[in-house]
């Protein structure tokens, strides 16, 4: 799946773009009609720890999904979004299915 990154205020390094990509290839095991990924890195200026914001937009056919995290880190914010986005994949095909 192709996942267009992009950060704000900092510059990502190739460790996080990679981390990034693999998780969010997983989602391809959930629902394989992913049309595109859309991930927004942002950093915060406040002096609060949880300053890391973790965005990731996901387009299916008919449809698009946004999950919105702030963590420490971006891996922490990455792992607890996509977890969240494979629920809310499983939920949209089962309820595909049910239609058929």
């Amino acid at each position: 799946m192709k996942v267009n990154t992009q950060s704000v205020n900092f510059n990502a390094d190739q460790e996080l773009l990679d981390f990034i990509q693999k998780r969010m290839d997983k989602l391809d095991m959930f629902y394989d009609k992913v049309i595109k990924s859309d991930v927004f890195l942002k950093v915060e200026n406040t002096s609060d720890k949880e300053n890391k914001i973790f965005e990731a937009k996901v387009s299916v056919p008919g449809d698009s999904f946004v999950v919105k995290k702030q963590c420490k880190s971006f891996e922490e914010g990455a792992d607890s979004a996509i977890s969240s986005l494979e629920r809310q994949l499983k939920k949209r095909k089962e309820k595909l299915r049910s239609h058929l």
